[in-house]
């Protein structure tokens, strides 16, 4: 740009001054996709997005049921939701979303095998449950997912005396394949809460296919948005946030214009005003982002005297 962007820079800076927020959405789709964007370890955005546009997003210090419900709650709820499993999630969409049925991301959920696994196992039960995760992306139909349910089954039956092993470390004992251990447990609590598979369930589908997998967050909402900050690499954490919600509210279904943006957006003073009069107390600060929990935003319609980042 002429003049190395100063005069974009100029026309612009107003809206670094805004909070673009999402809307109510009271329309009821029939797949909505929910995942996390970190920002290091100080901030999480989370999203909602449908197949076509973003539908939500929210501000948290960290994942948990408090921040997914302050999500939810803003977002009619769907015939099905698609996530990745994040802390704090299931909590929260039984309180906000009971009757909306969850599918958990394959591609997640094979994750948790390799990590027990490793990509080259050495051990053969490794091997086999390695090779089980693998094949759970090639179902398609229901009777394959009964099949691939009773293998895993029959392979927990085989395997069983040998993942019960124990040794002692440290004064206590733990399972010597600990690592394999809790890939099973992963997978049998998917199994146990009828989660793994809820894409092929016949009823829901009537209303139009559902993804196995979140990629169409990963794909069309995360990638884009770690795409630009890493173009905009050196802005400040609050700077980032911003512009994170801008993009999220541009690729929503119906943004304003920017004229009217300007009007109906609050303000950081707007925000700061609001926080004073819930605390009823007087900040010392003039920035946002020095604010006691700096940005966890659930911490203005929650007072309590004790801490609200956990579940």
């Amino acid at each position: 740009m002429p003049g190395h962007g100063r005069s974009f820079r100029r026309r612009t800076v107003k809206f670094w001054n805004l909070w673009p927020l999402p809307p109510l959405i009271d329309e009821v789709h029939h797949v909505v996709y929910v995942d996390g964007l970190h920002l290091g370890r100080k901030a999480v955005v989370l999203i909602a997005r449908t197949d076509t546009h973003v539908i939500g997003w929210y501000l948290a210090k960290t994942e948990n049921s408090r921040a997914w419900s302050a999500l939810m709650d803003r977002i009619a709820p769907p015939d099905v939701v698609v996530t990745d499993g994040g802390s704090g999630f299931e909590k929260a969409r039984r309180h906000s979303w009971p009757d909306t049925q969850v599918q958990r991301c394959v591609f997640h959920a094979f994750q948790q095998i390799k990590t027990g696994t490793t990509t080259r196992p050495r051990l053969p039960a490794g091997q086999e449950l390695y090779a089980l995760g693998k094949s759970m992306f090639r179902i398609e139909t229901i009777e394959q997912a009964h099949q691939w349910i009773a293998d895993y089954v029959a392979w927990c039956v085989r395997w069983e005396e040998f993942l019960s092993e124990k040794t002692w470390i440290d004064n206590r004992h733990v399972f010597t394949h600990d690592r394999l251990v809790r890939a099973q447990r992963s997978i049998t609590k998917l199994l146990r809460d009828g989660t793994l598979f809820t894409y092929l369930d016949a009823d829901l589908l009537l209303d139009g296919a559902i993804p196995a997998t979140n990629n169409k967050i990963e794909g069309g909402t995360n990638a884009p948005l770690r795409t630009m900050l890493r173009d905009h690499r050196g802005l400040r954490l609050l700077r980032r946030v911003k512009a994170i919600f801008w993009w999220c509210y541009l690729n929503s279904e119906y943004p304003l214009p920017a004229a009217q943006i300007l009007t109906v957006m609050p303000t950081d003073t707007d925000i700061e005003n609001y926080y004073r009069q819930l605390t009823g107390i007087e900040q010392r600060s003039t920035s946002i982002e020095q604010w006691g929990d700096a940005i966890a935003w659930h911490e203005l319609h929650q007072a309590a005297p004790y801490r609200t980042d956990w579940d």
